[in-house]
């Protein structure tokens, strides 16, 4: 599916669609110079000798070619710019391009289009810049554009997809592109797209590893004959497991050009993960999440592995997939038990480093699961960020541990009966606490912070009866201690963490 983006003259489509495409590794057309490079003639020298009315039918060849296969052969010579045409491509479009109601149709049919915008005042620094171009705007350039917004208010509003693009360079414009589209691709630890798209787009793979509840609801979307199939639970996240996926590899016949999806929740991802990662010393995998804690956090990141008796992901490796390919559509058969569990993740990448995603989650649970899609989406680019800049957990990607150095051993000495959403949203409290009685937070975030995950519906005390030092043992055991001290990522205030080294656990709880 193309990337459109469209806009008034001065938007930035073409300096953002070419960041975008390079973000994306996709191929960039600009619907301008493609009209251009048909016609033989500057869009100047269009309009003066043929006029407005002949332009508007050269761009409306021009984007069917830009959204039509190529016949083999051609892509060449003069229309080489259209080469890679053929397959998905950020194309910038005219700020008229979608005037005719059957580009837009077409265009909507190809693709998604994003509207960019921006004021007036804006969009005439932009333009007194390059004004030789745009015929259009030619005399009084104040006047004319004020006028062609006007005119075109009404069209430009329709578009559901806006990004604003004032006050903001054209890297974070792009990136806000992506987020709204739900568009990544990582490359830090290996090169894999994160796409929020339809699991019927997924058209490849050997084996599909899932667990008994996943199968009932999503194991028929895929056209994979073959399947394994193992129970579903936290207390099966282990070496036996493990194990099983081993030899169900080999009796299935995957050697290392196969590719297996790993169907489900984050228990799913971590086994079938590390089970690929060591299989024939690594086969390539897709991460197909199913739970919305899996699709904000779990699924992203290259972490795989399994559990001890002593604590949670205590053996494990780095094996990012080829692919996360997050289906909201997939959340509609959670519990809302594991819907809200997932909440926890969302609001830890609130607090870390979205001060906005933190304010949609204070809304409450009906208008997140009416914004469901958006809420994925906006998550999922915090964890990106981080992981991108510190793949291997050297640094700040330690932030997203927020909640989970008290939420993994809380979990643990439950004996499971609490969530993992549950246990971080405990532990998200706890730890906030702590940072206000340390003077390290703003007086109240603590407050913020157990009020929006009460609104959600979420714990947020250490149920009576759970040992606080049997937590503190598991703590002590949890991957993230050193030899002194345990590092904790402490929220100091609605969109920033600090890494602390705490000595006194005790002290914390």
């Amino acid at each position: 599916m193309h990337i459109f983006l469209y806009g008034p003259p001065g938007s930035g489509k073409s300096t953002i669609g070419r960041i975008v495409s390079r973000n994306l590794k996709l191929p960039f057309i600009d619907l301008d110079r493609v009209i251009e490079t048909n016609a033989g003639m500057s869009i100047p020298q269009i309009m003066a000798q043929q006029g407005e009315s002949a332009f508007r039918d050269l761009e409306s060849a021009a984007l069917r070619e830009c959204c039509s296969p190529l016949p083999l052969g051609e892509g060449l010579g003069r229309r080489a710019e259209l080469v890679e045409a053929v397959r998905e491509s950020v194309i910038a479009l005219g700020g008229g391009a979608l005037l005719r109601e059957e580009n837009r149709q077409l265009a909507e049919s190809k693709g998604k289009v994003v509207l960019l915008s921006a004021e007036l005042k804006t969009l005439l620094e932009r333009l007194n810049k390059d004004l030789e171009r745009r015929p259009l705007l030619a005399g009084d350039l104040k006047t004319k554009l004020a006028n062609l917004l006007e005119k075109r208010r009404e069209h430009y509003g329709s578009f559901a997809l806006e990004i604003q693009t004032d006050n903001n360079p054209a890297k974070q414009n792009a990136h806000l592109v992506q987020v709204i589209l739900g568009r990544h691709r990582l490359s830090a630890m290996g090169e894999y797209d994160v796409i929020v798209g339809q699991v019927a787009n997924l058209s490849y793979g050997n084996l599909v590893v899932t667990d008994e509840n996943v199968a009932k609801h999503h194991l028929k979307k895929f056209n994979i004959e073959k399947s394994i199939i193992i129970p579903a639970g936290e207390e099966h996240k282990n070496l036996e497991t493990v194990s099983r996926l081993w030899k169900a590899f080999l009796e299935n016949g995957l050697d290392r050009k196969s590719t297996i999806i790993a169907l489900g929740g984050g228990v799913i991802g971590d086994l079938a993960g590390f089970a690929a990662s060591t299989y024939m010393r690594g086969i390539d995998w897709i991460a197909v999440p199913t739970t919305l804690l899996a699709m904000v956090d779990a699924s992203i990141g290259g972490k795989t592995g399994f559990d001890l008796p002593e604590g949670k992901n205590l053996i494990g490796s780095f094996h990012p997939p080829r692919l996360v390919l997050a289906d909201p559509s997939l959340l509609r058969t959670l519990s809302d038990r594991d819907l809200r569990s997932g909440m926890a993740e969302v609001v830890k990448h609130g607090i870390i480093a979205d001060p906005e995603l933190f304010a949609w989650c204070s809304n409450g649970m009906d208008w997140v699961k009416n914004n469901l899609e958006d809420v994925v989406k906006r998550a999922m680019a915090v964890k990106i960020k981080i992981i991108e800049e510190d793949p291997y957990e050297k640094g700040i990607r330690a932030a997203l541990n927020l909640g989970h150095t008290v939420g993994h051993a809380v979990e643990l000495v439950s004996g499971f009966k609490l969530s993992h959403g549950e246990s971080v949203s405990i532990g998200m409290v706890v730890e906030a606490k702590y940072a206000v009685s340390e003077g390290r937070a703003v007086q109240g975030s603590d407050e913020a912070i157990e009020s929006t995950l009460s609104k959600l519906g979420l714990p947020t005390r250490i149920p009576d009866g759970v040992s606080h030092e049997a937590i503190i043992r598991a703590m002590r055991v949890d991957k993230k201690k050193n030899a002194k001290s345990i590092r904790f990522a402490l929220p100091v205030e609605i969109g920033k963490v600090e890494l602390v080294d705490v000595t006194n656990l005790e002290e914390v709880l």
